[in-house]
């Protein structure tokens, strides 16, 4: 945070601007820092509320704009490439499209608030081929709550955070924090070569489309089910001809329409 607030006193409001829009665009940047330190620096009197506040929301409109844009041109395409930063990229896709399903514009409220979802919104709103009117008044009125938000904490606890900070950067880290810190790293190992292993063993029980088309052309009996989540089924409608279509969460009720004595397929993007 005092990094942040530095950064912003030196360089002002061109580079909360860019910082936020280059964010919106797809770059691994710390966004929450940023806002909490305009606003901190708004509420000492080294910054204009206003102004901030509008630098801030801008970018994050043209930048949705751009997602948006792009959703709508190619499709769920775009999905896998704006989950590629997460720790486990298919359930990131999964999850988001299943928010979206439930919720549809009214996910654009609070969707910034989510990890990893604030991008995805925009983008299957395009997918789903959202008015532009539409999309623009939620989109615009969930960036003003999200970017609202950050900035009136900053203001109200300026001092605080400023003083707090500069304490923290004084004080020596214990043998307790430094376990902490080794804590999370294992743990965020373990999920990494957990899903490497994962995706060694599916490798293995792969088919390929092609193989499989040359089994279903050779008469072999072979049953197939349509795994695909709603929006995913919703963005392509095609499925293969006599596949049984259920999503994961339909599957553990409906386990005994999948027959035990015959070769099964699963399938889904």
């Amino acid at each position: 945070m005092h990094e942040a607030t530095a950064f912003l006193l030196k360089h002002g409001y061109l580079v909360l601007f860019l910082w936020i829009l280059f964010e919106r665009l797809g770059l691994p940047l710390p966004i929450i820092p940023i806002l909490l330190a305009a606003g901190a620096l708004a509420g000492i009197g080294k910054m204009n509320g206003a102004l901030a506040f509008g630098l801030s929301l801008l970018p994050v409109l043209l930048g949705d704009q751009v997602w948006y844009q792009i959703g709508l041109r190619r499709g769920g395409r775009v999905l896998p490439f704006l989950c590629r930063f997460s720790l486990n990229p298919d359930s990131c896709v999964r999850r988001s499209q299943g928010i979206f399903a439930r919720y549809g514009p009214r996910s654009l409220l609070f969707s910034k608030f989510i990890p990893g979802m604030a991008t995805l919104a925009a983008a299957l709103a395009g997918i789903f081929r959202m008015r532009l009117i539409r999309f623009l008044v939620f989109e615009g009125l969930g960036a003003m709550l999200w970017i609202g938000l950050y900035i009136w904490l900053g203001f109200q606890f300026g001092h605080e955070i400023e003083r707090h900070t500069s304490f923290l950067t004084a004080v020596r880290v214990s043998p307790w924090e430094w376990l902490a810190v080794l804590a999370v790293g294992a743990y965020l190992l373990w999920r990494y070569l957990r899903r490497r292993h994962l995706l060694r063993e599916l490798a293995v029980a792969r088919i390929t489309p092609e193989e499989l088309k040359e089994r279903l052309d050779l008469g072999e009996e072979v049953f197939i089910v349509d795994l695909r989540a709603a929006v995913e089924f919703e963005i392509e409608p095609r499925t293969i001809p006599g596949a049984l279509r259920l999503s994961l969460e339909e599957l553990e009720e409906n386990h005994h329409r999948i027959p035990r004595d015959r070769e099964v397929v699963l399938f889904c993007t």
